[in-house]
């Protein structure tokens, strides 16, 4: 590195730039927590700032770039929803580990009601955020759309349909349901029922989708008396189930699409003195802390959750970056964890 001029005055970014031998755009990109910089003049951009005791004008810089340094997280659930749902606690840990060492705040917004949206929609017309991460998403939500209109840098945690236009991250939901009932059509089951999501997402789509084509690869009929929607609540699973034994007392294995609805019928199972996993197999979906400790422990299919927070942070910080940036698609993989239950 080089010695940098004007010694004894404050620093700016034009002396960390020449101390650390970078130009000016590689420095304002690693101080702003942009992609797009390697690791070697990353570190000595760093060493820099240590070096010259260099601080950010955060004031000048959003006059300059119109950024605030603030993302938000809106997730269209009551805190009730939030506080029992796995799920949400993991794609928060895996946004906020992809924001730890950026200069960005996360700002955590929930979107109950009409007010609430409209509230959400004028703070986003403001550009008092720099993008926004969307999880939970229905196909009918009209949120996507007015942020796609205002040209906010948005990702989604999984998608309105396949023809999802924004920026998203999702896990092969259809090929995690399908090794489901493949391993429970494996282990001899013949009667195996579904316990969907809510119909109006992708997620609850394509679980049920991958439930008919793991039956149909393997010539069994699709019996739609089979098939109960939920609404990935434990109460929602329970009654599902309730209603599947009801019409089916024949059933000998549930996949259910998430861990919190299989322990909802795991609890109505017991209730109706059906054995698990003799009488019934259940499997469920996410792999969450609920799959270890439910009796028995439940098989389930893993997906990589945080991961998926972490993934669409760094898709939305590009985006932000780069406003131009093309839309991107990613699926995460997802693999079977058998337990007890199955």
């Amino acid at each position: 590195m080089s010695s940098p001029k004007h010694q004894g005055q404050r620093p700016t970014l034009e002396a960390v730039a020449e101390l650390a031998g970078v130009g000016r755009g590689t420095v304002s990109r690693v101080v702003n927590g942009a992609p797009g910089v390697s690791a070697k003049a990353r570190a000595a951009v760093e060493t820099a700032i240590t070096q010259l005791n260099y601080i950010p004008n955060p004031a000048a810089r959003s006059l300059v770039t119109s950024r605030t340094d603030c993302v938000a997280l809106v997730i269209p659930e009551s805190e009730s929803r939030l506080a029992a749902e796995p799920y949400f606690s993991a794609v928060i840990r895996g946004v906020s580990t992809e924001l730890a060492d950026t200069e960005m705040q996360l700002l955590l917004i929930l979107v109950r009601d009409r007010r609430e949206l409209d509230r959400l929609t004028r703070f986003a017309a403001a550009r008092r955020v720099d993008g926004v991460l969307l999880v939970s998403i229905h196909d009918d939500d009209p949120l996507p759309g007015l942020l796609e209109e205002m040209r906010m840098p948005t990702v989604l945690a999984g998608r309105r349909s396949p023809d999802e236009s924004l920026s998203h991250v999702h896990s092969d939901n259809v090929g995690g349901a399908v090794t489901a009932v493949r391993h429970l059509i494996d282990g001899g089951r013949t009667t195996i029922a579904t316990i969907t999501g809510p119909l109006d997402m992708d997620v609850g789509n394509s679980r049920l989708r991958g439930w008919r084509e793991a039956l149909a690869e393997r010539g069994a009929a699709v019996d739609e008396r089979l098939v109960a929607v939920a609404d990935f609540t434990e109460e929602g699973g329970r009654t599902a189930m309730r209603d599947l034994l009801d019409r089916a007392p024949g059933i000998d294995a549930v996949f259910a699409a998430s861990d919190v609805m299989a322990a909802g019928a795991l609890t109505e199972l017991r209730e109706r003195g059906r054995r698990v996993p003799d009488d019934v197999a259940v499997i469920g979906f996410d792999d969450s802390v609920i799959a270890r400790h439910t009796t028995p422990a439940l098989t389930s299919v893993r997906q990589p959750i945080e991961a998926i927070g972490r993934s669409i942070t760094r898709l939305l910080l590009a985006e932000i970056a780069e406003p131009a940036t093309a839309h991107r698609q990613l699926v995460l993989p997802t693999t079977l964890v058998v337990r007890d239950s199955a």
